[in-house]
C-alpha cells in the first residue's frame, strides 16, 4: 500500500541499501546512502485513489447521518411517551409551538 510505503520509507531505504551493498561489493563499490524521498504516482492511480477516498468519506457520512436519524427517532419516541402520560403536556407543547410560529412571523 502507498500508506505503508510512505510510513516505512526509512526501513525500505535500509533494505534497498542492503541489497545494493550485496550487489556492488564484488565490484568494490560502496553505496553511501539510499533514501526514498518522493513517490510519484501515475495520474490514473492518483484518480483511482481519490475516487476511493471520496467513496470512503461518503460511506462514513451516510453512516453518521443514519446514526443521527436513529438517535433522533429514539428521542422523539421518548418525548412521545412522556407526552402520552400527561394530556396537559401536549397542550403546553402546542401553545409553545404557536408562540414560536408567531414570533417567527413577526420578524
Amino acid at each position: 500500500k502507498l500508506s505503508e510505503l510512505l510510513s516505512e520509507r526509512e526501513s525500505i531505504s535500509d533494505e534497498m541499501q542492503h541489497q545494493l551493498d550485496e550487489a556492488t561489493d564484488p565490484w568494490g563499490v560502496k553505496v553511501e546512502r539510499v533514501e526514498v524521498k518522493d513517490v510519484i504516482l501515475p495520474g490514473n492511480m492518483q484518480r483511482a485513489m481519490a475516487a476511493e477516498a471520496e467513496a470512503t468519506r461518503e460511506s462514513r457520512a451516510k453512516v453518521i447521518a443514519a446514526e443521527g436519524e436513529q438517535n433522533a427517532s429514539r428521542r422523539l419516541r421518548e418525548a412521545a411517551d412522556i407526552m402520552d402520560e400527561s394530556p396537559a403536556t401536549v397542550q403546553l407543547r402546542y401553545l409553545q409551538t404557536l408562540n414560536t410560529i408567531a414570533g417567527q412571523n413577526n420578524h
